[in-house]
């Protein structure tokens, strides 16, 4: 499943160094976080590799 925002696709980008060792699990804040936890690596990598053209910089509601 694509981001449907900008700011989904970096915390999920975020997310997935942190899952391959490239950061420290602990410089994840807020939705990056949230995301290590509960998403597998396929998952984020879905997410992480979404083209930012033309998305949106947050989901609207």
């Amino acid at each position: 499943m694509p981001a449907k925002s900008k700011a989904q696709q970096k915390a999920a980008g975020a997310a997935l160094s942190a899952k391959r060792g490239d950061t420290k699990k602990a410089e994840l804040k807020g939705a990056s976080k949230g995301m290590y936890e509960s998403m597998s690596e396929d998952q984020l990598e879905d997410f992480a590799e979404t083209k930012r053209k033309g998305l949106p910089d947050k989901k609207s509601d």
